[in-house]
């Protein structure tokens, strides 16, 4: 058998970020050789990330990363908020995205796919899981191109628990850098009236004629208490007719043609949202760990 140095157990270490035990552990089973004993821990993350795929990971974040003319806004999940806070796990999450932003892939798959550092983004999640020890996720990704004359802003809330990006026409990056942030608090679900489909204005109009009715209002106004108050549920869906977060006398989009631009689209990621969050006993979970 061969002898295992205290120093390629450090140089393991260092290039796997996993624990002294493992790290021994794989250069014995190697027999000393340190690429069969990443191939090997490797192979370790494997089975883990396996074993752990019925966990829910609902905890993460997104991040937003430019290369040259390319923005991408990522997602990538954990199981806890512990790990989020991880400085290994922000550095693969700012990885993917970089990763995104260069190359465009088509979808999830074709991202996990993509090289980097000599192996793929699927592979540094793989060892990702093995040295946090908790299922690690790509859930999804947006990629936006800046065409010319076009302002991209992005905005990154609570350190990656919101990630937004907007695009303009005009105006420059300060700008499109305030309408994101506006995106993040207040969640605007389209960009302006014309994008909100026709089935769920007609519905708000039913809802607010019989509610104008109900109050016992004569039919003949009714019509235009409809139409006013419709303003008012625009304003809650629509990001051109929303109340701009730092000059409520203006809308978003008055703001934006004050500064020469013009609306163009949005993209709002919420960590974990649309994800059913499993109720853990986190005592059981602690003292699981503990024990592990």
């Amino acid at each position: 058998m061969a002898k295992i140095t205290a120093s390629q157990v450090k140089e393991l270490r260092d290039k796997t970020g996993v624990g002294i035990m493992d790290a021994k552990k794989a250069l014995v089973a190697a027999e000393g050789d340190l690429a069969k004993a990443i191939d090997l821990l490797r192979e370790k993350g494997v089975a883990k990330a396996a074993k752990k795929s019925d966990r829910v990971a609902a905890e993460g974040l997104a991040d937003v990363e430019t290369v040259g003319n390319v923005t991408a806004i990522v997602e990538v999940n954990a199981e806890t908020d512990f790990v989020a806070q991880n400085d290994k796990f922000k550095a693969l999450v700012k990885l993917v995205a970089e990763t995104i932003a260069k190359n465009k892939p088509v979808d999830v798959a074709a991202a996990l796919n993509l090289p980097v550092d000599g192996v793929t983004i699927n592979d540094k999640i793989i060892e990702a899981t093995q040295v946090i020890g908790e299922k690690i996720s790509l859930r999804r990704f947006s990629v936006i191109e800046k065409q010319a004359g076009q302002s991209v802003g992005s905005y990154l809330h609570m350190g990656g628990k919101i990630a937004t990006i907007a695009v303009l026409d005009g105006a420059d990056t300060t700008v499109a850098k305030d309408v994101a942030m506006h995106v993040a608090a207040i969640n605007p679900k389209y960009v302006d009236r014309t994008q909100v489909p026709v089935a769920e204005v007609e519905h708000e109009k039913e809802v607010l004629k019989q509610e104008a009715l109900n109050e016992g209002k004569p039919a003949k106004i009714v019509e235009k208490m409809v139409a006013g108050r419709l303003n008012k549920f625009f304003a809650e869906v629509s990001l051109a007719d929303q109340e701009f977060v730092k000059d409520p006398d203006q809308t978003v989009a008055k703001y934006v043609a004050s500064k020469n631009g013009k609306l163009v689209s949005f993209i709002r990621y919420e960590v974990g949202e649309g994800i059913e969050k499993k109720a853990d006993n986190f005592v059981e979970e602690v003292m699981n760990q503990v024990k592990g």
